[in-house]
């Protein structure tokens, strides 16, 4: 039986899920951004375009990770994970700037998914862990 004959274990959908959520979402920022570049009266043209294409790069790759995740491509688990680890110190920052609203469910959501990312049966799904045993 191969990996992709058996069922997706839950941990692996929500864990996609909650990526192309991730990616809509930053989107969603992303077009905001764009939108705020376009009638802007002044502004600093080289940071507002920088802050716009990583928000548009990161909505990307995190809608590629969920896509590559779904089909089971074990080499995006690590991207995917260190993405979910980089809102810890985002989140730490929102705290320390008195959005504690934001930052901490932005923490919870990070370590959350990587939970999801590094849980056994993610693991077994995406071929990891212990190989079945023979003459079983």
């Amino acid at each position: 039986m191969t990996i992709d004959s058996d069922p997706v274990p839950g941990t692996l959908r929500a864990a996609v899920l909650l990526l192309r959520l991730e990616a809509a979402a930053l989107g969603l920022i992303a077009v905001w951004l764009i939108w705020s570049d376009l009638t802007a009266s002044a502004t600093d043209l080289t940071s507002a375009l920088l802050v716009t294409v990583f928000a548009v790069g990161g909505a990307a790759a995190l809608w590629a990770l969920g896509g590559a995740l779904a089909r089971r491509r074990a080499g995006a688990r690590a991207p995917a994970i260190v993405l979910q680890l980089m809102l810890l110190p985002i989140g730490w920052f929102m705290i320390e700037g008195g959005m504690a609203w934001l930052g901490v469910p932005l923490m919870v959501l990070g370590l959350g998914m990587a939970g999801l990312l590094v849980s056994g049966p993610t693991n077994r799904s995406l071929g990891f862990g212990d190989p079945p045993a023979s003459g079983q």
